[in-house]
């Protein structure tokens, strides 16, 4: 039996769309690690692994080095490393494999605006062309509350400054996560914020309490009332009727979404916004549902 070239520092994530990539861990857990929703780094403390145990991760998979294409680089947000450590990082991946063709992260907006955009443009150049970015929410006093470290106005400067450096990015909004009292400003400054990015992809998924209601509710700085099925349609309906995108790819079909939508905005958002109405008025009979367009990311 042929074993694994490496050994990963579990729990290991990575987004849904890499299933297909090469993951290499240069970071062990997240730098932030405080947010109320998230529990996926809490295992873990937060540090930079050696540049010489990445390279030699890197150099295990060289028997394989024409089959990758997609790199993805963990655990949270690897851009609080140095530019010049990830540029080496970044050199090693394209000199190690010929073929490849993406590499990609998560990144936090914060992180993002720290970088000067010379070192993002440097960045793109040496080939991470893609970042996959958790605003969770577009609304300040909704950030504040779930502990995000982040504003309306950090947000639209760090995905700003990425896109003018040439990266892409694939933005994830959480329905629900501010609750009944904040549900509508969620909506749609969350929708605000996307409309003055245009990012090139989009989602949204629903809040999950890991570790149930009533520990969501301590870590939220606030009062939380959890939305109702019904109530997280309405949401998502607020959120989309105020989207203003020009060629966005959004999807919904996280494993928390109850209704699958998939498109392509702005040409398919009135497709997208019927659907939503249909599960509003039939919420027991929403279970998942694929829109026409059936868009792979």
């Amino acid at each position: 039996m042929q074993m694994f070239p490496i050994n990963y520092d579990e729990p290991l994530f990575r987004p849904p769309s890499e299933g297909n990539s090469l993951i290499i861990q240069v970071t062990l857990g997240c730098s932030w690690n405080e947010c109320s929703f998230c529990e996926m780094y809490t295992s873990k403390s937060f540090k930079a692994r050696k540049e010489e145990e990445v390279f030699a991760d890197i150099e295990a998979f060289k028997p394989h080095a024409s089959q990758i294409r997609k790199v993805f680089l963990a655990d949270g947000d690897p851009l609080v490393l140095s530019t010049s450590r990830l540029v080496r990082i970044l050199e090693k991946l394209a000199t190690t494999f010929p073929n490849l063709r993406r590499v990609s992260t998560y990144a936090s907006p914060s992180n993002m605006a720290r970088k000067s955009l010379e070192d993002l443009k440097l960045l793109r150049e040496k080939g991470l062309s893609l970042l996959y970015v958790g605003i969770e929410s577009g609304d300040s006093e909704v950030l504040k509350a779930i502990k995000k470290g982040e504003t309306y106005q950090t947000t639209i400067e760090g995905l700003n400054k990425s896109k003018k450096a040439g990266m892409d990015s694939s933005v994830m909004i959480i329905n629900g996560v501010g609750g009944t009292i904040l549900t509508k400003q969620h909506a749609i400054n969350s929708a605000k914020v996307l409309n003055l990015t245009q990012p090139k992809f989009a989602s949204t998924l629903v809040l999950t309490a890991h570790k149930g209601l009533a520990h969501y509710k301590n870590r939220y700085d606030g009062e939380f009332i959890e939305l109702n099925t019904t109530q997280l349609f309405e949401e998502l309906h607020l959120f989309m009727s105020h989207l203003a995108l020009e060629s966005t790819i959004f999807r919904s079909d996280h494993a928390s979404n109850s209704l699958v939508l998939k498109g392509v905005l702005g040409k398919d958002k009135q497709l997208l916004l019927s659907q939503i109405e249909e599960a509003i008025d039939n919420p027991d009979a929403m279970h998942l549902r694929m829109s026409k367009s059936d868009i792979r990311f």
